[in-house]
């Protein structure tokens, strides 16, 4: 009754060599999600300001309007951070470019 997850080990190590190519491919995907969850963050941000929150009560309010700044503020940082992505990923397909063209040039030398 020895029961054990075993799983089996690999010793050969694969290594994916980043290219231009892929590197600008990730930067467009993750351009288009930010700029995507910023088309939401907007939408949200214009639906909440359009409805008002209807209420006496001063603890309703406060919670409501902490919920709601919570939402708008989670979808800012979803769509900022993969903006950042977008833009390191377009640095690193830009600077494999370039060391793959001085790289040719030192080989025709």
């Amino acid at each position: 009754m020895n029961d054990q997850n075993i799983t089996p080990q690999t010793d050969a190590k694969v290594q994916v060599r980043a290219s231009p190519l892929s590197s600008l491919t990730g930067a467009v995907i993750s351009g288009g999600m930010g700029f995507a969850l910023y088309s939401l963050m907007i939408a949200i941000a214009t639906n909440f300001a359009t409805k008002p929150i209807h209420s006496v009560n001063p603890l309703v309010i406060k919670i409501s309007s902490a919920v709601r700044t919570l939402v708008v503020g989670v979808v800012a940082l979803g769509s900022g951070i993969f903006a950042i992505v977008a833009i390191g990923l377009l640095a690193l397909g830009v600077q494999l470019l370039v060391q793959q063209l001085n790289k040719q040039k030192s080989n025709e030398n």
